[in-house]
């Protein structure tokens, strides 16, 4: 990350350039751990590591799909 950035301060910053900005986190980490409301912003998705390339694909489907 920039700067020692965190994933989440950078999907902040990203995300008040560009308001719709979908943004797809993932994490070797629990989403308790990781941060308990990351997932609950609007346009936002978690996918959990290790993935498959199945579960990749739709996570990054979901996240062009939705709508901010």
């Amino acid at each position: 990350m920039p700067e020692g950035m965190s994933g989440l301060e950078l999907a902040d910053k990203l995300r008040a350039e560009l308001p719709a900005l979908n943004v797809l986190f993932t994490s070797g980490y629990s989403t308790e751990f990781f941060s308990p409301n990351a997932v609950q912003r609007e346009g936002a998705n978690f996918l959990q590591k290790p993935c498959r390339m199945p579960e990749l694909a739709q996570a990054v489907r979901d996240c062009l799909d939705a709508k901010s």
